[in-house]
Formats: C-alpha cells, structure tokens, sequence
C-alpha cells in the first residue's frame, strides 16, 4: 500500500460522505439521533462490524 493509495481512500471517504451530507443532511440528524440514544456498547460492535467489514472488502480487492 502506497501514500497514493491511503490519500485515494481517504478523499473517496470524503466524496462519500459529502454527497451524504448535500442531498439529505435531514437523514444525517435523524442517524446522529439514533447513534446518540443507543447504548455504548451497541455503538462499538457497530463500529468494530464496520471496520471488519471495510478490512474483509479491502482483503478482497486487494487479494
């Protein structure tokens, strides 16, 4: 993996959630909402099973 590759992902996370954030920053309140009334410990798994599932697409791509 190059300093290339790491800037690429990161300027893709940031196109994404740009677009998220023009076209329905109504649904960005509502899913900060809900982040905020769920337990902590919801919240990690939640994150742990996203940065899994981020690992798992990259070992595929990249495989």
């Amino acid at each position: 993996m190059t300093g290339t590759d790491i800037a690429t992902g990161i300027a893709m996370v940031l196109v994404i959630e740009g677009l998220v954030y023009a076209l329905a920053p109504s649904l960005v309140e509502r899913l900060l909402e809900a982040l905020r009334d769920m337990p902590l410990e919801t919240r990690r798994n939640l994150g742990l099973a996203t940065l899994t599932t981020g690992l798992v697409i990259l070992w595929l791509v990249k495989g």
